[in-house]
């Protein structure tokens, strides 16, 4: 009773003894009460990022590539064992706090030295012969038992940085993933702004053909010069040739598309056309203060300090004495018959103390290092805060202002096309010259090649809203039609 009572007694010093190191906090942050490109709008707390990524990118080719994506890709593949790299050195680094027991066998046989009994004054005087001693053997099984009582809370700050690792690669999964969708979305619409491109200079292509030929016929009946038709030979060998660089552009976005896919380089199968995109509800940006909790970047980069904070634990601990409990039972025989009987038991069992007397100042080294690491995490940090919040503010100011360019575009090519018809009209009716025609055509033709990528830049706006504020990383809700669709045949 005695035995169990001083056991207790001191499992309760154990567990329940000082922990050195300081206890972790979240620094300060000053974040703005709403973002500078939302003042004197209604705060509210739903934001763009609650929506999922198959919710906002309503293209359902678009969706099928995320879905291979996030399942195929590398990176991705790479961050999820990364996790489980951290989750099992979490159950080894607090593994340690637990008692460890071992079985341990031994056979050993055993000759001693003729010349040690020699020392020992065996056969001397008298001419006496030294004995010769036979070799023996000697079995021996135990269980051995080591364990570290924690008083100053070494193992648990180890533990507790663990946690905080895996936490950490957790969160650096989730930002992967976050970037490989909005990259995967980004490369889709410049993909799809390149094939409208590439139409439009098809189309060009066919009207300067048109307009050669015309040209050709009216020098043929004496209206126009031999000049007119060189022109618009110029002309249809500049857009014959902007076709093949479109051309290599679409290439090697369908290898980018199909690397992020982690596959070899293949066609990308197109969804809606760029114009027919739809475009992303009105939804505010939320709360600033939701950014330290939604981004994963940011919960990453506090979890670096948060295990960054709990090394000092373990740096300081090294300064106190380390108290292990040792000790072993078993049985030990010079017979292998005896090794189990009564007479053959050994045990041992006592504590062993280790005190730090001189080091050459390696410990003290060794706080100074967590310590500095420690306030390079801080400065991080913070750091990345202050970064989130400038990603947000440009998003928002590019979604803002490209909306506006968008309106402009679009009446700068109802001018454009109104301008060119007219231009056309009179060069038909032999009020205006050829090349007044082409200068209107090739300036309605600019235009529409500018608005093409405005759609683009409106659409990678939103992109990059929504991964500033750290939507797209949520995993999609897999439905019972959805998962009757992909399962095997």
């Amino acid at each position: 009773m005695r035995v169990r009572v001083l056991l207790l007694s001191l499992w309760t010093f154990i567990v329940g003894g000082c922990t050195l190191g300081p206890d972790y906090e979240r620094p300060p942050v000053a974040e703005p009460d709403s973002f500078r490109m939302q003042q004197g709008e209604s705060l509210e707390e739903v934001s763009l990022a609650d929506l999922g990524w198959w919710e906002l990118f309503q293209d359902e080719n678009l969706q099928a590539l995320i879905r291979k994506a996030l399942v195929e890709n590398k990176d991705v593949r790479i961050a999820v064992v990364r996790v489980r790299e951290a989750r099992a050195q979490l159950a080894a680094t607090g593994a340690d706090q637990f008692p460890r027991i071992d079985g341990k066998g031994s056979i050993q046989r055993n000759q001693v030295s003729q010349a040690v009994v020699r020392q020992f004054g065996l056969g001397r005087g008298g001419g006496a012969t030294i004995p010769q001693i036979p070799a023996t053997n000697q079995f021996r099984a135990t269980v051995d038992l080591s364990f570290e009582l924690d008083f100053w809370g070494r193992l648990r700050r180890a533990t507790e940085a663990a946690q905080a690792d895996l936490l950490a690669r957790e969160s650096a999964r989730r930002t992967v993933i976050l970037t490989l969708v909005s990259d995967l979305a980004t490369a889709y619409f410049e993909l799809r702004s390149l094939d409208a491109e590439l139409e439009s200079a098809k189309r060009i292509l066919r009207t300067r053909q048109e307009g050669h030929d015309l040209v050709r016929l009216r020098k043929f009946v004496g209206q126009r010069s031999t000049r007119d038709i060189r022109r618009e030979e110029q002309e249809v060998a500049r857009a014959r040739a902007v076709i093949p660089d479109l051309e290599r552009q679409i290439g090697q976005k369908e290898h980018q598309l199909s690397l992020l896919m982690g596959r070899n380089p293949a066609r990308i199968i197109r969804g809606t056309s760029l114009r027919d995109q739809p475009l992303a509800p009105e939804v505010p940006a939320g709360l600033p203060s939701a950014l330290l909790e939604r981004r994963p970047d940011i919960v990453e980069a506090e979890q670096k300090l948060v295990a960054a904070n709990a090394k000092i634990g373990v740096a300081k601990a090294a300064f106190f004495p380390q108290i292990s409990l040792t000790g072993n039972f078993g049985a030990q025989s010079l017979q292998f018959a005896d090794l189990f009987a009564g007479s053959s038991r050994v045990w041992m069992f006592g504590p062993t103390l280790t005190v730090p007397l001189f080091d050459t100042g390696r410990n003290l080294a060794n706080l100074e290092v967590t310590q500095a690491q420690q306030e390079q995490a801080v400065i991080s940090y913070e750091k990345i805060i202050q970064q989130a919040f400038r990603e947000v503010e440009d998003a928002l100011l590019a979604h803002q202002k490209i909306r506006e360019i968008r309106a402009e575009r679009e009446r700068l090519v109802a001018l454009s096309r109104e301008a060119f018809e007219l231009a056309r009209l009179e060069y038909l009716n032999g009020k205006a010259s050829y090349l007044e025609v082409l200068t209107a055509q090739r300036e309605l033709f600019n235009a529409e090649t500018v608005l093409v990528q405005t759609q683009r830049n409106q659409l990678l706006a939103v992109v990059q809203l929504y991964k500033s504020l750290g939507g797209g990383w949520m995993p999609e809700p897999v439905s019972e039609d959805l998962a009757m669709r992909e399962a095997p045949e």
